[in-house]
C-alpha cells in the first residue's frame, strides 16, 4: 500500500513539473516558440511518465522482499517460540514425575514411622510396668532391711559414708607425714644449700629488653605514604612479611602486630628503613624485606653460636643453634627466652658441680630446655613437648631430651638431671626482678591464692607472702589434727595448680596452733 502511494506522488510531481514548465514556457516564449515548447513539455511529460513507472516497479519489489524478509523472521521466531514452550513442557512433565515419586516415598515413610511410634509406645507401657515393678520390690526390700537394721536408709548411708571418709583421712595423713618426714630428713637440708650455693654465684641482670612491636613515625603525613595509593604499600607490607600494620589515631607512630617474634622483626626493620629511606613502593618494599630477613636470620645464627660459646657447649646441630637464636625475639612475662636459657645453664651446671655429676650434661641440658619455644606458634601441644621431639630429631642424648621434655611435668621426671633443669627454670623465673608483671595481675594474684586458702573448711585465715610465693593458712586447732594439716595443704596446692596461671612454684605452709592460758592468782 505505501509503495503504490509513493509512485502516486512521483507521478503527481512528475506531471506538475510538467504543467509548471509548459506555463512557464507558454509565458514567456513568443507564439512561434510555443509550439516547440508544447512539443518538449510533451516529450518531458512522456519521460516522466516512464521514470515514474520504472521507480514504481521498483519500489514494488523491495515492498515484496521487505514483505518476504519479514516473514521469514517470523517463522523463525515461531519456531524457537515453540521450540522453548516445548521444551518448558516437557521439563514440567520431569518435574511433576518426581514429585509425584518424592510424594509416594514420603508416604510410604510416614507409614513407616507411624508404626515405629506404635511400637515404641507400646514397649514404652511395658517399661514404665516393669519399672514400677522393680520400685515396688526396692521398695519392700529397703522396707525389710530397715526393720532388721533398726535406722533408716538415709542414717545407714550417712554412718557408711563418715566411716571410710574418717578412716581414709587418717591413713592417708598418716602415710603421709611419714614418707615427707623420711624425705625432709635427708634432701630438704642439702637441696637449700645447693639451691643457696647456686643463686649466690650466679648474678644475672634483672628483667631483659622486651621486643619491640611500636614504629615511631617523623610525622602523621607519613602514615599516608605507608599506606599507599588504594592502599597498595601497605598489603605490599604485609604480604611480604606475614604481619599486620594497625594504622590508627595513635600520633606519630605505626602499630605491629603478629605472633610471629621473628616475622615482627623483620617487617620492624624494614619499615624503619623504608621511613628514612622515603621511597615507598611495592618493589623498594619487597628489596628491603628481603635484606632485612637476611639480616635477622644472620643475628640469630649469631645470637645463638654466642650463647652456645657464653655456656662452653659444643657439638650442637646448627637447626637446633637456630632455634635458640630465635629465642632471642621471644619474651615471657618480659624476660627474654635466650637470656633465661643462658641463666639455666649456669644454674645447672653450679647444681651439678655441688652434687658432682657431669657439669657439661647439665648445662646442655639448660640451655636447650626451652628451645620448644621458638616453634610454640607453628606446632600444637605444649613447648616442653615439642622441645624434647626437636631435640631427639637433632641427634641430642635420651638423658638431654628427657629432661628437656619432662621440664613442665609433661612427662614424670626420672633422672637427676630432669630435676636439676626444673629447678633451675624456677629459679631463673621466680627470682625477684626476672619478670615483668602489671600491678593489677600482681594484686589479683595475691586476691586468689588468699580466695583459694579461706576456701576449706577449717580455715581461720590466709596471708600471700613473698610476692604470692607462699601462701600460710591459719587453721582452727579443734576442727584440723595435725595428721589432717599435711591433706590440707596438698589439697590447697591442687585446686591452685587447677585454677591458676604462675611462673615458677607457690609453697602452701598450713599452721596449726594450741593455746593453753591459765592465770595464778
Amino acid at each position: 500500500m505505501q509503495m503504490d502511494i509513493l509512485m502516486l506522488v512521483m507521478v503527481l510531481v512528475a506531471l506538475g513539473t510538467g504543467v509548471f514548465l509548459g506555463m512557464l514556457l507558454r509565458s514567456t516564449l513568443s507564439a512561434s516558440t510555443v509550439a516547440n515548447a508544447k512539443v518538449a513539455a510533451e516529450q518531458l511529460i512522456a519521460d516522466a511518465r516512464k521514470e515514474s513507472a520504472t521507480i514504481g516497479k521498483e519500489a514494488t519489489i523491495q515492498a515484496k522482499d521487505i514483505v518476504l524478509q519479514a516473514k521469514a523472521d517470523w517463522e523463525q521466531e515461531a519456531r524457537e517460540l515453540r521450540r522453548e514452550i516445548q521444551g518448558q513442557e516437557n521439563r514440567l512433565q520431569q518435574k511433576e514425575e518426581n514429585l509425584e515419586r518424592k510424594q509416594d516415598h514420603i508416604e510410604r515413610r510416614s507409614e513407616e514411622l507411624t508404626n515405629k511410634e506404635s511400637q515404641l509406645r507400646q514397649q514404652g507401657e511395658g517399661l514404665q510396668q516393669k519399672t514400677a515393678e522393680i520400685d515396688q520390690t526396692l521398695t519392700e526390700q529397703r522396707r525389710q532391711l530397715e526393720k532388721i537394721s533398726g535406722m533408716s536408709g538415709e542414717q545407714a548411708k550417712q554412718q557408711l559414708v563418715d566411716s571410710m571418709l574418717s578412716q581414709a583421712r587418717h591413713d592417708a595423713a598418716k602415710n603421709i607425714r611419714k614418707i615427707e618426714d623420711e624425705a625432709h630428713e635427708v634432701a630438704d637440708k642439702k637441696a637449700k644449700k645447693i639451691m643457696a650455693v647456686a643463686i649466690q654465684r650466679y648474678a644475672g641482670d634483672f628483667v631483659a629488653e622486651k621486643t619491640v612491636s611500636v614504629v615511631p613515625l617523623p610525622s602523621d603525613e607519613m602514615k599516608g605514604r605507608i599506606i599507599g595509593r588504594e592502599g597498595r604499600n601497605i598489603r605490599a607490607i604485609e604480604a611480604a612479611t606475614g604481619i599486620d600494620l594497625i594504622i590508627d589515631d595513635t600520633p606519630e607512630a605505626v602499630m605491629i602486630s603478629g605472633f610471629n617474634p621473628v616475622r615482627r622483626e623483620i617487617a620492624r626493620i624494614a619499615l624503619e628503613r623504608l621511613i628514612a629511606d622515603g621511597r615507598i613502593h611495592p618493589a623498594r618494599i619487597e628489596e628491603l624485606v628481603e635484606k632485612a630477613r637476611q639480616e635477622v636470620d644472620e643475628e640469630i645464627r649469631q645470637a645463638g653460636e654466642q650463647a652456645t660459646f657464653d655456656v662452653g657447649v659444643h657439638g650442637i646441630h646448627p637447626e637446633i643453634i637456630k632455634l635458640l637464636g630465635m629465642l632471642k625475639y621471644r619474651t615471657s612475662y618480659g624476660q627474654n627466652v635466650l637470656t633465661h636459657s643462658i641463666e639455666v645453664a649456669f644454674l645447672c651446671g653450679m647444681m651439678a658441680a655441688e652434687l658432682r655429676i657431669n657439669v657439661k650434661q647439665a648445662k646442655r641440658a639448660g640451655l636447650l630446655h626451652d628451645i620448644g619455644k621458638a616453634v610454640s606458634h607453628e606446632l600444637e601441644g605444649s613447648h616442653a613437648v615439642n622441645g624434647g621431639d626437636l631435640a631427639r630429631k637433632y641427634g641430642e642424648s635420651p638423658k638431654i631430651v628427657h629432661a628437656i621434655a619432662a621440664h613442665h611435668e609433661d612427662e614424670k621426671p626420672d633422672t637427676v638431671l630432669a630435676i636439676l633443669v626444673q629447678a633451675a627454670d624456677a629459679l631463673s623465673g621466680a627470682r625477684p626482678g626476672a619478670r615483668r608483671e602489671t600491678l593489677e595481675t600482681y594484686v589479683k594474684r595475691l586476691r586468689d591464692l588468699e580466695q583459694i586458702g579461706t576456701s576449706f573448711s577449717g580455715v581461720t585465715g590466709c596471708f600471700a607472702i613473698q610476692a604470692g610465693r607462699e601462701i600460710r593458712v591459719i587453721v582452727a586447732s579443734d576442727e584440723i589434727s595435725d595428721d589432717y594439716s599435711h591433706v590440707l595443704a596438698k589439697d590447697i596446692a591442687q585446686k591452685i595448680e587447677q585454677e591458676m596461671t604462675y611462673p615458677g612454684q607457690i609453697r602452701v605452709n598450713v599452721i596449726r596452733e594450741t593455746r593453753a592460758i591459765e592465770y595464778a592468782k
